[in-house]
């Protein structure tokens, strides 16, 4: 028989559950318990095949990964980190499913040398016996040190993250603030993003570098040094049109998402064959 002792309900009960729902329908017998006095989970593996041994291990892998660890992260982000707002604890709990989703490849990329999922499997391969009792808490604290320590590499990344997020966030609400203050100087401009980034007027005809750093404002660039791209942003919001009409095979780049973000509704995007027919129509006209 296994033995599983927990120190609160809100651990034992979950567990349990699962057990129930997943194991049990594919068993002849009821071989699983759960002892609320005790807080103790029993499974009785006397009859248990070796295929329904080895689902039991990956029951408790499952429970460890989607109950437990998010109220690791919690307590990291809490204790070590003193975040109390719940909103924020909230956002960065997102980042990191992000993360673990595999949805930020860019950020998995400093982890790619995490073993922690072998290593939790590992762990529960070697306290996992058929005839055993232990301690939930005692489990975590000596077997899985190494794999919890491995989650706050997680938290730093996903608040590192989270930081910048903050600071992109304020930064495109200023920059909001201050086109809405501006006058246009023109009424649209063509914008293609493609190797390069090239700036047209409104009868397409090509805006030369020279001209367009003529046009910036150099406040911008005085008071935004880090964050305005002096070649595209900063002529962008110096000139303020009143349409902004983007040609790209990647309209999901980074800054083309900059671009939409501060001028909103003012940006149109379309495809590079698009600004070619405009372009050799409005030449031609």
């Amino acid at each position: 028989m296994i033995e599983i002792h927990f120190q609160r309900k809100e651990d034992a009960k979950p567990l349990y559950q699962l057990l129930i729902k997943k194991l049990l329908p594919s068993l002849p017998d009821n071989p699983i318990l759960l002892d609320e006095e005790r807080l103790t989970v029993k499974i009785i593996t006397e009859a248990l095949t070796s295929q329904a041994f080895d689902e039991i291990k990956q029951l408790f892998y499952q429970f460890i990964i989607h109950n437990k660890c998010d109220d690791w992260f919690r307590t990291i982000i809490t204790e070590q980190f003193y975040y109390s707002d719940e909103e924020e604890i909230q956002q960065i709990l997102e980042i990191i499913h992000s993360i673990l989703e595999g949805e930020r490849k860019e950020l998995a990329f400093f982890l790619k040398d995490s073993e922690e999922k072998t290593i939790l499997k590992h762990a529960i391969n070697h306290v996992l016996k058929r005839n055993i009792s232990f301690s939930f808490d005692s489990f975590v604290k000596f077997r899985l040190r190494e794999f919890c320590a491995r989650l706050e590499k997680y938290v730093e990344l996903s608040i590192d993250e989270y930081k910048m997020e903050q600071e992109y966030q304020m930064f495109i609400h200023t920059l909001r603030n201050f086109i809405s203050a501006r006058a246009p100087l023109v009424k649209s401009l063509h914008i293609l993003v493609d190797d390069d980034v090239m700036f047209f007027n409104e009868q397409f005809v090509e805006i030369k570098r020279i001209e367009l750093t003529k046009m910036i404002d150099r406040k911008l660039l005085f008071n935004h040094p880090v964050y305005v791209d002096s070649t595209t942003i900063a002529p962008l919001l110096s000139i303020a049109p009143e349409s902004i009409y983007l040609y790209s095979k990647e309209p999901e780049q980074p800054l083309i998402r900059t671009i939409r973000n501060i001028f909103e509704e003012r940006v149109l995007i379309d495809s590079l064959s698009v600004f070619k027919e405009r372009r050799h129509q409005s030449l031609k006209d």
